[in-house]
C-alpha cells in the first residue's frame, strides 16, 4: 500500500500566515503539520509516499521533506498545480499508485489516533474504497455519509444542506486503483471542483463495498487560527516534552516543558506548562510564557505576558504587555510604543488579518 499525502491549497483561511507559504507547513507544537501526517503513515506501514504539490511552496515543502529518508520513507513529489478538487489531485497520483492500494490522507489535518486502524479495516475485506469518519456538530460544512439500519454507507454527499447524519468524512480515505476510473468519468460540482465525494459514491452504484471507520479521540483540520490553537493544546497535553535546555537559577518552571538544548530561560522569567520551546530562542526576564504555548525557532521574548498562543518563529516580542489566544507569523517584531498623543494604538496590518483589540 502506498500514501497520497496532499499538500496543495491555498490557505485562504489562514491568511495573512499563508500569503507567503504553504498551509501544511504552519507548526503546532514546533512541527509542521505536514510532518504529522508522514509519522502516521510511516506508524501504519507505508513508506512510499507521493507528496501532491500546488502552485504555492513547493521549494518550501520539498526543502523540508526532502528524499524522505529523514522520515524512514520514499517520497515522490507530484505537482497537481491549480487545486481543481480532492478527486483532481487523487487523479495526479495514477502513475505513482500504479495497480497499488493507497491513503489518501490531506496534509492540513492531525487527528489523535493516526490511520493504522483505518488500513487494517481496509485490508480486512475487499472493498473499493475506505473512509474515515467522525461526528461533527456542522455537517453542513462536510462531506457526509447516509447509512442504513446496519450501518452501512449508501449515500455520500457533499456539504448538503439538509444533512441526513452528522457523521463526516475527515480527510483520510484508502483507495483501490478502481477509483481513477471512477474519477475519469467525473464532472465538475457546483464547485466547479471534482469532488472525491463523487467518486466513492460512483464507486459504491458500481457495486464496490465501501468500508467505513469511524475515528475515536480529537481530529482537527487545521485550516484556521482557532484550528492551529486547538491543534496546539491537544498535541502539547499529550506529547512527551523534554527539557534539554538552561535553565537559569531564578527562573521559575512549573509542568511540563519541551526546551531544546540550545535555548535558555533566563533568571526572572516564569514559564508554566505544558510549553514548548523550539532551538537558539531565549525567554528573558520579565517574561511569563503560560500554558499551552509554542514559540518558534530563533526567537526572543522579553517582558511579554504569552499564554495559549503559536509563535511560528525568528520573531522579537518585547511588548511590556499581555498576548492571548494568538497566531504570530515568522518574523513578527512585537514591541511597546513610545508614549503617543493622542493615545491610541499603531498598527500594520495585512490583507485579511484578523485583531480583537
Amino acid at each position: 500500500m502506498k500514501g497520497v499525502l496532499l499538500s496543495g491549497g491555498t490557505g485562504s483561511r489562514l491568511r495573512p500566515i499563508t500569503h507567503t507559504g504553504p498551509k501544511q507547513l504552519v507548526p503546532v507544537a514546533n512541527k509542521p503539520v505536514l510532518e504529522y501526517a508522514i509519522e502516521d503513515l510511516k506508524e501504519a506501514g507505508i513508506t512510499e509516499i507521493g507528496v501532491i504539490l500546488g502552485n504555492k511552496g513547493r521549494d518550501e515543502i520539498q526543502d523540508l521533506l526532502g528524499d524522505g529518508s529523514k522520515y524512514g520513507a520514499e517520497i515522490t513529489y507530484i505537482v497537481q498545480g491549480n487545486p481543481l478538487g480532492l478527486a483532481h489531485a487523487a487523479g495526479c497520483a495514477r502513475d505513482f499508485v500504479g495497480d497499488d492500494d493507497f491513503v489518501m490522507y490531506l496534509g492540513d489535518n492531525i487527528l489523535k489516533s493516526g490511520v493504522t486502524d483505518l488500513v487494517k479495516s481496509f485490508q480486512a475485506g475487499d472493498y473499493g474504497a475506505g473512509i474515515a469518519l467522525q461526528e461533527v456538530d456542522d455537517p453542513q460544512a462536510f462531506g457526509i455519509v447516509n447509512v442504513d439500519g446496519e450501518g452501512k454507507i449508501t449515500e455520500l454527499i457533499e456539504k448538503p444542506d439538509d444533512p441526513p447524519t452528522n457523521l463526516a468524512l475527515i480527510g483520510m480515505y484508502i483507495f483501490s486503483p478502481a477509483i481513477f476510473d471512477a474519477i475519469d468519468n467525473l464532472k465538475p460540482s457546483w464547485r466547479g471542483e471534482l469532488e472525491i465525494t463523487d467518486a466513492i459514491q460512483s464507486l459504491l452504484e458500481d457495486g464496490h463495498a465501501i468500508d467505513s471507520h469511524v475515528v475515536t479521540g480529537w481530529w482537527k483540520d487545521t485550516g484556521k487560527p482557532e484550528d492551529i490553537l486547538e491543534a496546539n493544546r491537544l498535541v502539547l497535553e499529550e506529547m512527551a516534552l523534554t527539557t534539554a535546555g538552561v535553565i537559569e537559577d531564578g527562573a521559575e518552571v512549573n509542568g511540563r516543558i519541551e526546551l531544546d538544548q540550545s535555548s535558555t530561560i533566563k533568571s526572572g522569567a516564569v514559564v508554566r506548562g505544558p510549553v514548548s520551546i523550539a532551538e537558539n530562542t531565549t525567554i528573558k526576564s520579565g517574561t511569563y510564557v503560560g500554558p499551552y504555548s509554542s514559540i518558534g525557532a530563533n526567537s526572543t521574548l522579553k517582558n511579554i505576558h504569552i499564554e495559549n498562543s503559536v509563535v511560528i518563529g525568528d520573531s522579537q516580542i518585547t511588548a511590556d504587555g499581555r498576548i492571548v489566544d494568538s497566531l504570530l507569523g515568522r518574523n513578527a517584531n512585537v514591541e511597546s510604543a513610545a508614549e503617543l498623543l493622542p493615545e491610541g494604538r499603531r498598527l500594520v496590518v495585512g490583507e485579511n488579518s484578523q485583531l480583537k483589540l
